[in-house]
């Protein structure tokens, strides 16, 4: 009876013993693909979710200052283009002056 309980308890002390082995087996797997995994990602200049949030907010504000200069220029330009025949008047004025002189 006692090698039988013998034989017992040191089988399970075998399996105790393959358990904790597994468990820090799969452990160690574990932290293995996650190394690789940041690696692979690292590797693949993939952008944080928090850092894509940050360029996203500077486009924004970039298109938004872009459409401020874009009306601007515009009447700018539409300034520009009504002052013109005035001013293409007086030049030609001053240049029949200079011509008669």
């Amino acid at each position: 009876m006692q090698t039988s309980n013998r034989i017992l308890d040191d089988l399970a002390k075998v399996a105790g013993g393959a358990a904790s082995t597994i468990a820090g087996m799969k452990s160690e797997a574990e932290n293995l693909i996650r190394q690789q995994l940041q690696r692979l990602l690292a590797d693949a200049d993939l952008v944080s979710r928090e850092e894509f949030e940050v360029v996203k907010a500077l486009a924004t504000k970039a298109r938004t200052e872009q459409e401020k200069l874009t009306a601007r220029v515009k009447k700018l330009e539409a300034k520009l283009a009504a002052k013109k025949p005035a001013a293409k008047k007086t030049k030609t004025a001053t240049a029949k002056k200079t011509k008669k002189a």
